[in-house]
């Protein structure tokens, strides 16, 4: 009896099949590459909203772009989906030598520790350790691994009060910039600066942020549902109240 992972490979391999569907033959990585970021965002927001019955939906929307990834890597005789769930459960394997072997291991800090060694044994091709960072990641997303990477080999601020420091002259830096290409430039240094401030009280910046956008759709929704007349015909003042209406509103 097929199991249901073996089924889905079965109909992806019909899909893609000379008789199969003409749209799923004509895809290649690059033209559905977009789709595995959206579906792993969506299941984050099944993640974030906590409602399983939709991250179930939308866990299996990810496993589909691993399936159909696969399927064309094996259409084009490059590996196959057993392939890539055999190189998983080797790496998987070979950096928990705590669970899978002798290894001793104090606490959570030397597992990462050694996560991060076996790292380096498995890409010796790898000579800075700033090397393997996703350049499709978004900025903030980026930055904060390249700050974690940095840390992890000392390069840190001493304490609390220099990393303020640090996000108060890049402010200033931003003051004497003159033309747009230096505001942009130390506009870049502030957020940088920013997300390693974000690091050192143990907050993703990526999720901060998000978590503000939210607050301002919400509290703009509120703004409009209150007004009583065109938003754009509003002073500045009645702006601010408006604001502040939508502040207590939202809150209760």
């Amino acid at each position: 009896m097929q199991s249901n992972i073996e089924k889905l490979l079965e109909t992806m391999r019909i899909l893609r099949g000379e008789n199969g569907c003409k749209w799923d033959r004509e895809q290649t990585h690059k033209s559905v590459r977009e789709n595995m970021l959206e579906e792993a965002y969506e299941a984050i927001d099944a993640i974030n909203a906590n409602d399983m019955k939709h991250l179930k939906e939308e866990l299996g929307d990810v496993l589909l772009q691993v399936v159909l990834h696969a399927q064309i890597a094996d259409d084009e005789g490059f590996f196959n989906f057993d392939d890539v769930a055999k190189t998983i459960n080797e790496k998987l394997i070979h950096r928990h030598p705590h669970v899978f072997s002798d290894t001793k291991v104090a606490d959570v800090k030397e597992i990462l520790s050694n996560w991060e060694k076996l790292k380096q044994e498995e890409k010796p091709h790898r000579k800075s350790v700033l090397d393997g960072i996703s350049k499709s990641q978004s900025a903030l997303m980026k930055a904060q691994k390249i700050s974690k990477k940095a840390v992890r080999v000392g390069f840190e601020w001493q304490n609390l009060e220099q990393l303020k420091q640090c996000v108060q002259s890049e402010f200033e830096e931003f003051e004497k910039a003159k033309t747009q290409e230096e505001k942009e430039e130390e506009f870049g240094d502030i957020l940088f600066a920013l997300v390693n401030l974000a690091r050192w009280n143990k907050i993703d910046a990526e999720q901060a942020l998000n978590t503000a956008n939210e607050k301002f759709i919400k509290r703009f929704r509120k703004m409009e549902e209150l007004t009583k007349k065109p938003l754009q015909n509003l002073t500045f003042d009645e702006w601010e109240n408006l604001w502040a209406k939508a502040k207590v509103e939202c809150a209760k």
